[in-house]
């Protein structure tokens, strides 16, 4: 019988695959604790509304990427493809408004029905950090923040460039919209498909469009920084100088877009030439009306989502993990005793692994295959609880052995 196969586009990790992305979360961990952020948990499922009203009914991610089926009793259900609608709702329906302006972050898997390539998997895990309820230029400027010190801390800032932009106020992008409409229309025969059908739907989608015939066209395109009104001008500048302040390097990327209505002011990826086509990093903006489209009141939000995948194949390779004591039972007779060492030793926050099966005189070389820092061997002379030490003890191990041995010669 053939054995059972994983699901195309998922993983299973051991070793140093597992290492990279736990390295990853702890570091995000770490991080989000110096800014305060909180952690929450959220389901891995929701009403199948949820991600049609906050990505979007007539995008691909709902029309042909989202996971959804119908229960039981009837009710469209889909596994999360991203996080922020999930607390959107959370912050509605679990009454966190109290906390507002709130500072969250969290992180888990996400499904997505895609073709698996490089960097992208159908079940994927995602970091996510988010500040609803803030309108202020500072929120955005945080979340920045939060997340290039995160790449410090994953000893990775160097080889990432964060391209930032502006979508405006709703007046701003609206009078872009208009004015990227009639100029497309003017091009219509050349675009893409795709693009002919996002002309008059989404518009801004087609200068994201990797097609060589639309980069050619968007070249020409009317920019967003043509219908800035002064308020959002000045929102624009408040974020940069205030991400200057923090030492962010940034440069400007006029033509970085959201699609989605509910999103303004500042949109911003942080990219790398390091993973080839998939070298988006982190990626993020500011969607004060999502809240609204939930069925909140109108609520400011900023918020980001970063690929622990693709953050765990830029890292260096974490230092494997190794056993601080290995306790060797030489003779059978001694095993008690050694069970109760070894126990004693992880009370005392020593890892420890104990041998005590298989060949006695193949347990040692196990230990010393497994890379054990030290290694404790017990047996029995004349009666009595023999130890012996080898290896490199820290001040912690000798401590605990200094307290135990004693007591093991006299068990």
């Amino acid at each position: 019988m053939r054995p059972v196969q994983p699901v195309r586009g998922t993983q299973s990790l051991l070793g140093e695959d597992a290492d990279r992305l736990a390295t990853v979360v702890a570091a995000f961990d770490r991080v989000r604790r110096l800014f305060g952020f909180r952690r929450v948990e959220v389901p891995t499922i929701e009403q199948t509304q949820v991600f049609a009203r906050s990505i979007g009914e007539t995008t691909d991610v709902v029309s042909k990427e989202m996971y959804s089926f119908e229960d039981r009793g009837g009710e469209s259900i889909t596994l999360r493809p991203e996080f922020t609608a999930g607390i959107c709702r959370a912050y509605l329906s679990e009454g966190w408004q109290q906390y507002a302006p709130l500072k969250v972050a969290t992180h888990g898997s996400a499904f997505r029905y895609e073709r698996p390539q490089k960097g992208r998997f159908r079940e994927f895990h995602q970091l996510d950090a988010e500040i609803i309820g803030a309108g202020e230029p500072q929120a955005d400027v945080e979340l920045l923040s939060l997340a290039y010190q995160l790449l410090q801390e994953l000893g990775i800032a160097d080889g990432v460039t964060l391209e930032l932009n502006t979508l405006g106020d709703p007046e701003t992008r609206e009078a872009w919209r208009t004015s990227l409409v009639h100029y497309f229309e003017g091009h219509k025969a050349n675009l893409s498909e795709d693009s002919q059908a996002r002309l008059h739907r989404n518009p801004l989608r087609i200068l994201d469009s990797k097609d060589p015939k639309d980069r050619d066209i968007c070249a020409g395109a009317p920019s967003v920084d043509e219908h800035l009104t002064t308020e959002a001008s000045d929102f624009f500048a408040a974020v940069t100088v205030g991400i200057d302040a923090a030492g962010v390097p940034w440069k400007r990327n006029a033509r970085l877009v959201r699609g989605l209505d509910y999103y303004r002011h500042t949109a911003f990826e942080f990219v790398t030439d390091r993973l080839g086509a998939q070298g988006t990093l982190i990626a993020g903006g500011r969607y004060d009306g999502l809240v609204e489209a939930l069925g909140g009141a109108h609520t400011p939000a900023v918020g980001w989502a970063a690929g622990i995948e693709r953050l765990a194949m830029m890292i260096k390779a974490p230092t494997p993990e190794v056993v601080e004591v290995a306790v060797v039972v030489e003779d059978d007779r001694v095993a008690a005793p050694s069970i109760a060492a070894t126990i004693q030793l992880r009370q005392k926050g020593i890892s420890a692994e104990l041998y005590a099966t298989g060949s006695p005189r193949k347990r040692r070389d196990k230990a010393v295959k497994r890379g054990a820092v030290t290694i404790l061997t017990l047996k029995l002379i004349d009666d009595h609880i023999t130890a012996s030490l080898s290896g490199d003890p820290n001040r912690k191990v000798e401590s605990a052995l200094v307290d135990m041995l004693p007591r093991l010669a006299n068990a």
